[in-house]
């Protein structure tokens, strides 16, 4: 379990981040620990479409195999793309599911206890060969997946959001921008991204409640 206090002692250095960290109070971001291969089918899942919407899709998806665990890959291989289909998911979303399903059959997509021994880095590179799969959505996986603390997804548009409302700024940074102030959060970028995920919620409930 990741000390959250050391991170938010250090994250209080500096002086945007402390004012929000006092307001919202002590990190609360929790991973589960899945394997690879659902991890990144499950996030697939959710790309651009409501979460209620992707958790019915998933169900669906998950009620395919007739035993009580996640589809495993050769199992959603020997599916005919049709049965993907049918549970809701697009022909990119279908074609991502089975490269996953493919690629770690062929060893690509690491086992969970593999993957732990594998760094942050090298774990983007592999990952991001598979069809449909981003940097972002392997970040997400390393996060909630795997529990990596020194993650900071700067293609967010919640982390970005979250940073130009601390700083009062007319724009957005760019990413490489953000990856350089971001450098002096280390090695708690994970949750300076959480914190920053908090200052735009912030941002959106008070364009609600204007």
């Amino acid at each position: 379990m990741a000390d959250w206090q050391t991170a938010e002692r250090r994250l209080l250095r500096d002086k945007i981040l402390r004012p929000l960290i006092k307001r919202v109070g002590p990190c609360t971001m929790e991973h589960i620990p899945r394997e690879p291969y659902e991890a990144l089918i499950r996030a697939i899942s959710h790309q651009q479409v409501h979460a209620r919407a992707a958790e019915a899709i998933l169900g669906r998806f998950i009620a395919l195999y007739p035993h009580d665990s996640f589809p495993p890959p050769r199992f959603v291989l020997d599916l005919p793309p049709e049965a993907l289909r049918g549970c809701g998911f697009s022909g990119s979303k279908t074609a991502a599911i089975r490269d996953i399903a493919e690629k770690t059959v062929g060893g690509l997509v690491p086992s969970l206890d593999e993957a732990a021994a594998i760094d942050d880095a090298t774990l983007i590179q592999r990952l991001v060969a598979i069809r449909g799969v981003g940097q972002w959505t392997v970040e997400m996986v390393l996060m909630f997946t795997l529990g990596r603390t020194d993650i900071l997804p700067v293609d967010d548009f919640g982390v970005r959001d979250g940073w130009k409302l601390l700083t009062g700024a007319e724009q957005q940074l760019r990413p490489k921008e953000l990856a350089a102030i971001g450098e002096a959060w280390k090695p708690w970028r994970s949750v300076a991204a959480w914190y920053l995920w908090r200052a735009s919620e912030e941002g959106k409930k008070a364009k609600t409640a204007a």
